[in-house]
């Protein structure tokens, strides 16, 4: 799975960019670019791709995203929400502020592990 997915402004340039690619191993997908209200659409059907074809866990890269808002964080909370029991989704390096935005609105969801390596 590629998604790449751009949102030209109103002087024909790029506003923002949002792309997935598929990891190599273990299971899942690395996104590059940022989440905020033009691209969350692409996020959330990235993400719901990746959990419905995933096994019990589903890894999201997110070293190369500069930028999560909070209704990005709610529709990765959503999502993992959504997982049958047992399953769950590991965030490797992600943005700081996606990490205290998880920790300030939705504190010890246990189907999130978020890893720095």
């Amino acid at each position: 799975m590629t998604i790449r997915y751009r949102v030209p402004n109103a002087s024909g340039g790029t506003a923002a960019r949002l792309t997935f690619a598929p990891l190599a191993e273990p299971f899942g997908v690395r996104a590059v670019g940022e989440v905020g209200l033009t691209t969350r659409e692409i996020w959330e059907r990235a993400l719901e791709e990746v959990m419905r074809d995933g096994g019990d866990v589903c890894h999201l890269e997110l070293s190369a995203v500069t930028f999560v808002d909070v209704a990005g964080a709610d529709v990765l909370v959503d999502a993992v929400r959504r997982l049958p029991v047992g399953r769950r989704i590991v965030l490797h390096r992600p943005p700081p502020a996606l990490c205290r935005t998880l920790e300030l609105f939705w504190p010890g969801l246990p189907a999130i592990e978020v890893t720095t390596s």
